[in-house]
C-alpha cells in the first residue's frame, strides 16, 4: 500500500510518500510545498496545484493528514485550519479515504512520546526510512503521519483477521 503523509502548513506545507508492505516500510519521496506570497486565496491555491500534482505523480493509496492544534492566534488558527482543508481536499478528489490524526498521536507512534521535539522525529524517521533525507522539518513530519497511518493500519488489519478467525 502507499501512503500520502500531510503536514498542512499555509506557508510550508509538507508531505511524504512511503510503502507498506506488511511490516516492511520504503521512503518513497518527500517534500515541502511553498505557498509563497499574495493574498489568502492565491496562497491556497498554489498549495492546491502543488498538492494536487504530487498526488498525481506518486498515486498513492491511502492519505493520512496531521490535525491542527488550537493556539492563542485565532485568526492564525483559522488560517492554518483552510490550509489543511486543501490537504484533506486533495487526496479526497483523488479519491482516497483521508486518516486524520493528533500530533501526539504522530510522535507516540514513531518516536514512543507523543510530547517528543522535531529532531527526535526526524531522527526516528530517518532510523525507519533507512536512506531517508526529509527535506525539512514539515516533511519529516509529514513522513511521520504517513509512518503512524501504517501502523494504524497494521493493527487494523490484525485485528480484522483475529475476528474473522474466532467466527
Amino acid at each position: 500500500m502507499r501512503i500520502i503523509g500531510i503536514d498542512p502548513g499555509l506557508r510550508c506545507l509538507g508531505w511524504g510518500v512511503i510503502d507498506v508492505d506488511g511490516t516492511r516500510l520504503r521512503h518513497v519521496a518527500n517534500g515541502q510545498i511553498l505557498s509563497g506570497a499574495g493574498d489568502l486565496a492565491a496562497r491556497l491555491l498554489a498549495l492546491h496545484q502543488q498538492l494536487s500534482a504530487v498526488v498525481a505523480c506518486h498515486a498513492p493509496q491511502a492519505a493520512a493528514v496531521e490535525q491542527t492544534f488550537v493556539n492563542k492566534d485565532a485568526a492564525g488558527t483559522l488560517k492554518l485550519g483552510q490550509a489543511r482543508g486543501i490537504a484533506m481536499l486533495v487526496p479526497a478528489q483523488a479519491g482516497l479515504r483521508v486518516a486524520e490524526y493528533a500530533p501526539n498521536a504522530v510522535k507516540k507512534a514513531v518516536v514512543g512520546v507523543g510530547h517528543a521535539e522535531k529532531q527526535q522525529v526526524d531522527h526516528m524517521v530517518r532510523l525507519q526510512l533507512p536512506g531517508c533525507d526529509p527535506a525539512g522539518p514539515d516533511a519529516a513530519d509529514a513522513l511521520a503521519v504517513a509512518i503512524c497511518h501504517a501502523f494504524h493500519a497494521q493493527s487494523a488489519h490484525r485485528l480484522a483477521q483475529a475476528i474473522e478467525a474466532a467466527s
